[in-house]
């Protein structure tokens, strides 16, 4: 069996339209009450060997929740986004237009002076591709949902603007089998128990 890499998506720390770059705030309560609604869905994933999460609040808040007590993970945090950080983006919008339409076109552009999309999913995949594991290993992280599209990217080897088009919700598992250089998207599911929204 190849090493196995689950990926839980953190509660969310704001309405999704409130959502800043880098955005380090805690759960808020809508966020706490949707972990206690799948935390009978996703609990069993606290057996993994190893337990990771992005080093935000509300993914350590998120895992803490669901029983992983999860390592933080420098290389598992999201974009740099230079001088774009805390705003959203119809705030970077409204205030250089210019520069966001060029870094939504191009996988490499720093118009706001931090990293890039490309800088940003090749260092996501390196973490997954040097993660430890034996041949039955299974790993758990908790990550900010921009993590875990930049890591599907990587593992599928998609070109970087399909970033764009993978929508990953609050508290969703994704599985992504095999060894460094070699992923495959698993698509088995984890049941949960979702709220109605």
């Amino acid at each position: 069996m190849p090493l196995r890499v689950t990926f839980v998506a953190a509660a969310r720390g704001a309405p999704l339209l409130a959502e800043r770059f880098e955005d380090d705030r805690p759960l808020d309560q809508a966020g706490w009450d949707e972990v206690q609604q799948v935390v009978g869905g996703l609990l069993p994933l606290a057996a993994a060997e190893l337990r990771y999460c992005s080093p935000t609040p509300r993914s350590r808040a998120t895992g803490d929740a669901l029983g992983y007590a999860p390592l933080a993970q420098l290389a598992l945090r999201d974009c740099d986004m230079g001088r774009w950080r805390g705003l959203t983006l119809g705030e970077a919008m409204a205030r250089e237009p210019d520069a966001v339409d060029a870094w939504l076109a191009d996988p490499r552009a720093v118009p706001h002076g931090g990293e890039s999309l490309l800088a940003f999913i090749s260092r996501v995949g390196g973490w997954l591709d040097t993660r430890p594991g034996d041949d039955t290993g299974r790993i758990v992280a908790v990550a900010e949902p921009s993590v875990i599209r930049a890591a599907l990217v990587y593992a599928l080897k998609a070109p970087p603007a399909s970033y764009w088009n993978i929508d990953v919700r609050p508290l969703s598992a994704t599985t992504v089998t095999g060894r460094a250089g070699r992923w495959n998207l698993c698509l088995d599911g984890i049941p949960a128990q979702r709220s109605r929204t």
